[in-house]
């Protein structure tokens, strides 16, 4: 498989920039506590601390974006050859949203 083109919108880069966290990582969350598993995709910004840790100890794979990282986990995800990150509103609330990853 070939290596997936990120983007990122303008809104979310300049508030990497202004928190620091230059790091988009990519995780997956796993509920086993209900009569069903339940597993996600979710997204959070990491410092270059966290983000050497996470490459180092926990196996991420970091891809170089236009101003930005992109840390994948060493789980089977598919990839669409687009990958968009960006800010999603709801009322006062933002949230990382992203577009082209599957479980």
């Amino acid at each position: 498989m070939s290596t997936p083109h990120f983007t990122c919108d303008a809104e979310l880069l300049s508030l990497m920039q202004k928190k620091s966290k230059p790091y988009i990582v990519v995780e997956v969350a796993t509920s086993n506590a209900s009569d069903f598993e339940v597993s996600e995709i979710f997204l959070r910004l990491c410092t270059k601390a966290h983000a050497s840790y996470l490459t180092e100890k926990k196996r991420y794979k970091m891809i170089p974006g236009d101003g930005f990282h992109v840390l994948l986990p060493p789980y089977r995800l598919s990839y669409d050859p687009e990958i968009r990150f960006f800010l999603k509103h709801f009322l006062f609330i933002r949230t990382l949203s992203f577009t082209g990853i599957h479980l």
